[in-house]
């Protein structure tokens, strides 16, 4: 009788692997779990085959999304200082504060690409100035801007 059976799993499941992982497995818990509610299939040369190329599409498909993330950052560099214009009180203080969707709608003003603002840092800002943000375009890739908060 076999000591562990290797099935490739059709979905994830808590502690034991992601969608497309080969694990091995108790017989029992394959036979009488795995493959009757079909969480997994049995491990054949056809079907590892076919894993291998679904996680090649998955990584070609993830450096794409790179790429284009850092063109992304080359245009947002280029550009580098986006205005975002404020109703101005005493002292050169700001009425409000500037949010991440200010942000996102100057950056998408000055060049046409969408940014998700849930990605975007900006410092504290209470009155006109420059100041640093980061938007975060990808998990490795990361843009560094300038704001100009100026009065209306």
């Amino acid at each position: 009788m076999a000591k562990r059976v290797q099935v490739v799993l059709n979905k994830p499941i808590n502690k034991l692997g992601k969608d497309g992982d080969l694990v091995e497995v108790a017989p029992g818990y394959a036979r009488n779990y795995l493959l009757p509610q079909q969480l997994a299939t049995l491990a054949t040369p056809g079907i590892l085959k076919q894993v291998e190329q679904r996680r090649e599409k998955e990584r070609q498909r993830l450096l794409a999304e790179k790429q284009q993330a850092e063109a992304k950052k080359t245009a947002l560099e280029t550009i580098r200082r986006f205005t975002i214009r404020k109703e101005v009180g005493e002292g050169e203080s700001i009425f409000g504060t500037v949010t991440t969707s200010e942000v996102a709608d100057a950056i998408q003003a000055a060049t046409n690409q969408e940014v998700d603002r849930r990605g975007i840092t900006v410092p504290d800002i209470n009155k006109t100035g420059f100041y640093e943000a980061t938007v975060k375009l990808h998990p490795e890739v990361t843009a560094t801007i300038e704001i100009q908060v100026a009065p209306l």
